[in-house]
């Protein structure tokens, strides 16, 4: 797929065959290793066990299925503990009720399949049916890579990359996860909220007429901040704090506002050719705020000329969004679910008090899919292309220059360290005063 290390941006998206909403394939039987009747019991392995991986696994056992958590890793001991601890604590209780949700008939996990440090992975993924991939989006290239060569189905976090060739990477891996009919979902979960469905199936069908502009925000106060500790290496401190740092994460375009690039995408039913924007530190500029922006804004170009304006911020005290808007030539859609014709008359609003929690949902979708020895689900591709938009937009940011797709996606700046140890140096140190290097816009280079 993937000839010279270059890719063009109509190549990319005829070779990942990118579907820009959930991915549904043509139904076909898997191969016999990979079907399960209704009475199989599907194994699944956890890799990340931190707030969305501890989401994730619990989403995972709550599906219809006849499912058991066999295997858990995590880059830190401590951090598996405490999500085993929760998770088989009889008294827990999540998002969907107040009432204990007792999950210990579907957790099998002895110590001798709890793993910790950096290849701990592969154990887990030799463990099971199904991964739940949860790490920091640094590692997803190459534990899905590894996943899938393994013959496993995929449950992945967003986004799926932090930069160009781990993109590449993840494109390889997808090809390789369709040949063998292995299902792959990606937590982009607005693509099994419906009503993002409905509202984008109404577009799609000339509700507004041709998409001219569209906005998307992911304004808020932040994230959380993990304070240094003496004992700790680099790589520990890193590793912990990992959303500062852009090999682990990316920046927060990245992390964070891939959900709404994912729907202008989705939307205008296509990729940008090229972005130009701005951004910077203005408030979170703290030694413990790493090598991170807190606000970008960028502008989006489209082959047929549309844009799409792009505001992602973490800084408190200030207006907060988190939502997308369109404007057709014949109307608008100013935030989910509702649409309006060119007078202004409401031509849709969507209710989803009824509807299911998405995040629940694409657990529900893959896991039935997988129990039916069906292939349905091919979501890579997709959050490729999402994260491209997202690493992209940061390079456009950090570097003040017009990035073209084409350069995002053939970039060779790898971020990722030279070795994965604890006594290991990351790719980026901090100086004398514990303060990283931080992109100079007109003199950084991103791509």
């Amino acid at each position: 797929m993937i000839k010279n290390n270059q890719l063009d941006r109509r190549n990319f998206i005829k070779k990942s065959g990118l579907a820009l909403g959930a991915t549904a394939m043509s139904t076909s039987l898997l191969d016999a290793k990979n079907k399960f009747g209704i009475d199989n019991e599907i194994k699944i392995g956890l890799i990340g066990c931190g707030g969305r991986g501890t989401g994730a696994v619990v989403q995972a056992l709550s599906t219809t299925q006849n499912v058991k958590l066999v295997a858990m890793c995590d880059a830190f001991k401590d951090q598996l503990d405490n999500c085993y601890d929760k998770i088989t604590n009889p008294e827990f209780t999540d998002w969907s009720s107040d009432e204990p949700k007792n999950l210990n008939p579907k957790i099998d996990v002895p110590d001798s399949r709890k793993f910790s440090g950096f290849d701990a992975y592969k154990n887990v993924i030799a463990a099971c049916d199904v991964v739940l991939i949860a790490t920091p989006p640094g590692f997803r290239p190459i534990h899905f890579e590894h996943a899938v060569n393994a013959g496993k189905h995929v449950f992945m976090e967003k986004p799926l990359a932090v930069d160009g060739p781990g993109i590449r990477k993840v494109l390889a891996a997808a090809e390789v996860a369709k040949a063998k009919k292995l299902n792959v979902v990606v937590g982009l979960q607005r693509h099994y909220q419906k009503v993002y469905t409905e509202w984008v199936d109404a577009m799609h069908n000339g509700a507004i007429g041709d998409i001219i502009t569209s906005r998307v925000y992911w304004n808020g106060a932040g994230v959380w901040v993990r304070e240094r500790k003496p004992e700790q290496t680099e790589m520990e401190y890193q590793m912990r704090n990992w959303y500062y740092f852009n090999w682990l994460c990316g920046d927060h375009i990245n992390e964070q506002h891939i959900h709404n690039l994912d729907v202008g995408n989705w939307v205008h039913r296509s990729t940008p050719v090229r972005a130009h924007g701005m951004g910077g530190r203005e408030v979170r500029t703290g030694l413990d705020h790493g090598e991170i922006f807190d606000h970008h804004f960028i502008e989006y170009e489209y082959e047929d000329g549309s844009r799409m304006f792009s505001q992602c911020r973490h800084i408190k005290g200030c207006m907060n969004r988190v939502s997308e808007a369109f404007h057709g030539s014949n109307g608008s859609a100013p935030k989910p679910g509702i649409l309006l014709g060119k007078g202004g008359e409401k031509i849709m609003d969507y209710d989803d008090s009824e509807d299911g929690n998405p995040y629940q949902v694409e657990h529900d979708k893959l896991f039935a899919a997988i129990a039916a020895g069906e292939y349905k689900y091919a979501d890579a591709e997709n959050g490729a292309n999402a994260t491209l938009t997202a690493i992209m937009g940061r390079m456009a940011s950090y570097s003040g220059k017009v990035i073209e797709w084409d350069e995002a996606l053939n970039s060779n700046i790898d971020l990722s360290p030279t070795s994965f140890a604890w006594d290991a140096n990351p790719p980026v140190m901090p100086d004398a005063n514990g303060r990283y290097k931080i992109a100079i816009p007109g003199l950084t280079t991103a791509v």
